[in-house]
């Protein structure tokens, strides 16, 4: 029981990190694209971690089994939700940023 309390709290902190530098990134990063780089990756995988560890507290049970397949759909539809917004600002005409310019 300690051993899975203590791997479930190492997969939840490691999630709380990703979630804190992709909130760092989006306020550190110069433009849209970078920051929408840095969320949708970190919110991704902080949220995948973090769930996780639910899963790994819980056990194996009916629950775990939910949090997993709620874990899967988040895998699979905020990538796409990135690249749709991403795609959006771009045909909507958002600079790209350049070295030199002033952060935006």
């Amino acid at each position: 029981m300690l051993l899975t309390n203590i791997a479930a709290t190492i997969l939840m902190f490691f999630g709380s990190l990703f979630m804190f530098l992709g909130a760092f990134g989006l306020l550190k990063l110069p433009d849209f694209y970078t920051r929408m780089h840095a969320i949708g990756k970190c919110d991704t995988m902080g949220q995948f971690l973090i769930i996780l560890g639910f899963v790994v507290y819980e056990g194996l049970s009916f629950i775990s089994i939910k949090l997993l397949l709620i874990s899967l759909f988040y895998l699979l539809s905020s990538p796409a939700a990135t690249h749709a917004i991403v795609k959006a600002a771009f045909y909507r005409g958002v600079k790209v940023w350049k070295k030199g310019d002033p952060k935006m």
